[in-house]
């Protein structure tokens, strides 16, 4: 039964995520990937004249000493004791799951408008989205935390979960690295475009199953949720490619056909207006309550993903073991 211990792991790391969150006192790996990251990028510039081939240099050293490190710490873990290799893992996974930090900081946006204090609101905000948020009224404060918890349900929470329950912590580490290089240099600008390519398009690839599964069961715990599962599906049919990612307006065309809102559409960056389609109907106006909505939505789909991907991970694992 050795083939189900990734998976204890994965679920007392998930239990701690919504116990306690992220421990903003403590040192997050991510945070090491992030400097790891930065380093590099300044040794690449410094060294090669081909920025794309120095992209993949980056974004491939990176991927080797994030997993591999976790897949060596884990690997002396277990070799000393099973109970140990068990604590270890489950606190990586712990740290790869951003749920808890999710709902956080978006319910800091909720406090904010319930006071009625738009200054607090739009600097809570800030902190979750790219967007400038100067401009930002209580409506556009409130569509951009929605927003931000739709499409982070994917590529926060359940992608993930999905390469934690197939390969352990490991493949969370490998994941995260590759997501992390994504949103500090994967921007498509004269500064990054080369430099970042490999490394956007890994995070493409990785998160297309997973972009598109999440948004399937998202679908399903509308319902579950009294929400509207039927607009869900129909606004997710039409509006899934309503954005420059391929994978962003997967989850965040559900939210909004289950809230019946309308999200998306144009936004300032770095005082530049960037137009984009609208994703939803504008069925009714989008209110604070909806904040929680997004975060209820977030944390069943999260859970059935979990319970999923974990009974799969069973069937694979166990079959393959038993033969």
């Amino acid at each position: 039964m050795n083939y189900l211990i990734p998976t204890i792991s994965l679920i007392i790391g998930f239990l701690l995520d919504a116990l306690i969150g992220d421990p903003y006192s403590l040192p997050h790996p991510i945070r090491f990937i992030g400097r790891l990251i930065s380093a590099l990028e300044k040794f690449v510039r410094a060294r090669f004249k081909n920025l794309t081939a120095g992209g993949v240099f980056l974004a491939l050293t990176v991927l080797l000493l994030s997993a591999g490190t976790a897949f060596g710490v884990l690997l002396l873990c277990y070799w000393v004791n099973v109970w140990l290799g068990i604590a270890v893992e489950s606190v990586m996974c712990y740290y790869m799951i951003a749920a808890r930090c999710l709902q956080k900081e978006s319910m800091k946006v909720y406090r904010a408008i319930s006071e009625n204090d738009t200054e607090k609101a739009r600097k809570a905000v800030s902190m979750i989205v790219g967007r400038d948020t100067e401009r930002l009224d209580d409506s556009g404060i409130i569509r951009a935390a929605v927003e931000t918890v739709a499409e982070n349900t994917s590529d926060g929470v359940t992608a993930p979960i999905i390469y934690m329950a197939l390969f352990g912590a490991v493949g969370g580490f490998f994941y995260k690295a590759t997501n992390t290089m994504d949103s500090m240099i994967g921007y498509k600008n004269e500064k990054y475009e080369k430099l970042g390519k490999f490394a956007a398009t890994l995070d493409d690839v990785l998160n297309f199953l997973p972009s598109r599964i999440t948004a399937l069961v998202m679908i399903l715990s509308a319902f579950l949720l009294g929400l509207d599962g039927k607009n869900a599906c129909r606004i997710w049919r039409r509006d899934r490619r309503k954005h420059a990612s391929p994978n962003s307006a997967q989850t965040e065309s559900v939210c909004a056909g289950a809230l019946n809102v309308r999200l998306a559409g144009n936004a300032w960056y770095f005082g530049e207006l960037h137009k984009k389609e609208y994703i939803g109907d504008d069925l009714r106006p989008i209110e604070n309550e909806d904040i929680r909505r997004a975060n209820k939505l977030m944390y069943v789909t999260s859970i059935f993903i979990l319970l999923i991907f974990t009974a799969l991970r069973a069937a694979i694992y166990g079959r393959f073991f038993l033969w």
